[in-house]
């Protein structure tokens, strides 16, 4: 999923973490609610101004940014 334009990051704006199209809600807010266990029909309905294209840009970025994770060997 091509997640530009959906995923934001604006320096004065929660410190500079990815937001979720200009809101206060970031990515990381996204998969941690996903990571404790609620689906996406849950965070839809906790948070109606959310889409599924929103949680799917969130999963998208953040498996983006693991793929460009560096490993340094010690």
């Amino acid at each position: 999923m091509n997640y530009q334009g959906i995923i934001t990051i604006e320096p004065g704006k929660r410190s500079g973490k990815a937001c979720i199209r200009g809101m206060r809600m970031t990515v990381y807010d996204v998969l941690s609610y996903l990571a404790s266990g609620m689906t996406q029909a849950e965070i839809l309905a906790d948070f109606p101004y959310l889409t599924r294209e929103d949680i799917l840009a969130c999963l998208s970025y953040a498996a983006d940014r693991e793929q460009k994770t560096l490993t340094v060997a010690a």
